[in-house]
């Protein structure tokens, strides 16, 4: 698995544990290094896993305002923890980071979702994030 695939996918596990915990998603990420420097079997905690959770954190009100205006029939607090976290991590990676590309941040959404949730939730996650990176930067605004 590529670095980055690795990164997103524990900024993913760190953003679902914090929606778990009901803790500031910094919080949780602070355990994360906390816990790696302390356990030599954990692997440390990258820069770019580092970067999406607190760029994410950063723009937290205005991502869950834009998944509650663009999802049709499911309100965010209805939606599976799983989804809503890949949700999260996607949009803020589809709007706010643009060196990554815009396919490559939905395909490992997608596969986030084949691997941690339902049958249902990949075709869910990719139409989601397909019609935020059709509406693109006009919905950065903080």
């Amino acid at each position: 698995m590529a670095a980055r695939s690795k990164a997103r996918k524990r900024a993913f596990q760190i953003i679902f544990e914090a929606d778990q915990r009901g803790s500031g998603v910094t919080d949780v990420l602070a355990d994360w290094i906390r816990h790696a420097r302390t356990d030599s079997r954990q692997p440390p905690v990258s820069e770019y896993t580092m970067e999406l959770v607190e760029g994410y954190a950063g723009h937290v009100a205005r991502i869950d305002e834009l998944l509650s205006t663009y999802t049709v029939d499911w309100p965010l607090d209805r939606m599976p923890v799983v989804d809503r976290s890949i949700l999260r991590l996607g949009a803020y990676e589809l709007l706010w980071v643009e060196e990554t590309p815009d396919a490559v941040v939905i395909d490992e959404c997608v596969q986030l979702a084949r691997e941690f949730s339902t049958d249902d939730s990949p075709s869910f996650v990719n139409g989601l994030l397909g019609r935020l990176k059709e509406l693109g930067p006009n919905l950065r605004r903080v």
